[in-house]
């Protein structure tokens, strides 16, 4: 009889079963993806995989989640690096700075939640509701920095960031995220 699976041992096995779903998913799509994929690239048996996550759509926003939590991280803490005196409008415009830092990345495929909202959005309600709650958590996000400029722009810039994002994912090219950028510049007096 095996040893019973630690506490611990589950935990790493359940992010090294969301790392190897999260990068799958990513690069080829979530249709394209099937468990067994999931499974070989996991190293984990299908039963372990199904004992986490019901079914694959538990497991699709299961890493939708866990990257909304880092990807809105990662970009707080860019945007926060620069200071918000004597001008919080550079906290803003960093976030377009991170954006094409972002597009430039190898394997860069465009939003996440945009590709999975493409795919699944109208037959899952799950995903559905993860891909507005992390729109809804960017936009928030966002808001902040914007409403700290005192100028009010929230939503053109917001939709400048969300363009960019779509564009570039579409292009493969960072290039929109410098447009928005100097477009997100304009709103705010800047130029």
């Amino acid at each position: 009889m095996p040893a019973p699976i630690t506490e611990e041992q589950q935990r790493l096995d359940r992010e090294s079963l969301l790392d190897a779903a999260e990068r799958l998913f990513y690069e080829r799509g979530v249709q394209a993806v099937g468990m067994d994929a999931v499974r070989a690239a996991s190293g984990l048996p299908l039963r372990r995989i199904y004992q986490s996550f019901a079914t694959k759509e538990d497991l699709v926003v299961a890493t939708l989640r866990r990257r909304d939590l880092r990807w809105r991280g990662e970009l707080a803490a860019h945007v926060e690096r620069v200071p918000e005196l004597p001008d919080p409008r550079e906290r803003v415009l960093a976030v377009f700075d991170w954006l094409a830092e972002w597009f430039a990345q190898p394997g860069f495929r465009g939003c996440a939640w945009i590709n999975a909202h493409g795919e699944l959005g109208s037959s899952s309600p799950a995903i559905l509701a993860e891909v507005r709650a992390h729109k809804r958590a960017f936009h928030d996000q966002l808001a902040r920095w914007v409403r700290a400029t005192g100028v009010p722009v929230v939503e053109p810039v917001y939709l400048l960031a969300e363009g960019a994002i779509v564009t570039a994912g579409i292009n493969a090219d960072p290039t929109p995220a410098r447009h928005a950028r100097t477009a997100a510049a304009a709103l705010l007096g800047m130029s």
